[in-house]
């Protein structure tokens, strides 16, 4: 124990400061490293949960624009079909419009036809008819001069006939 006085140890105040070193670790334990480690606890608590949340978000945010090409892709699509569909009635149209317009021309051209055979036909009539009336005027005028009045009329009846034959 000498060596321990030379050394200036005393086992008193040894005991004291251990009682003192405990009293002051019940008093920090119970005021300070209780509400300090529940503080840390609670920080952790909410950094792990902050964390949790900015994965969910990063999962939500991955899973949106995921969806967001999605509904583009469609979009796209759709507008594709749209655009090809209104080509295909244009030209379905246009198909109609020419096919009508042709059935209309070829009905104007068939009623010009018409009008044209009737009247030529027409024509050809008074022509005939005109044709017949001189012909008679041209009998009568140079058969006057030749047969009496009774066989005129029965050469012009007979040239009448022959005419009307020639026609049909």
């Amino acid at each position: 124990m000498e060596i321990l006085k030379n050394f200036g140890f005393d086992p008193i105040l040894l005991v004291a400061q251990i009682v003192n070193f405990l009293i002051i670790l019940f008093i920090l334990k119970k005021l300070l490293y209780k509400p300090v480690m529940d503080m840390l606890k609670k920080r952790e608590t909410s950094i792990k949960e902050g964390i949790k949340q900015a994965e969910e978000g990063r999962l939500a945010l991955e899973k949106a624009l995921e969806e967001e090409k999605k509904i583009l892709k469609k979009a796209q699509d759709q507008s594709k079909k749209i655009v090809e569909d209104a080509n295909t009635e244009a030209i379905n149209i246009s198909k109609e419009i020419e096919d009508n317009s042709r059935k209309q021309a070829e009905k104007i051209l068939e009623e010009a036809r018409r009008q044209i055979e009737q009247e030529a036909k027409e024509t050809e009539r008074r022509l005939s008819q005109n044709i017949t009336n001189l012909s008679i005027e041209l009998l009568t005028k140079s058969l006057g001069q030749m047969f009496g009045e009774k066989e005129q009329k029965q050469l012009i009846e007979k040239a009448v006939k022959e005419l009307k034959g020639k026609k049909s």
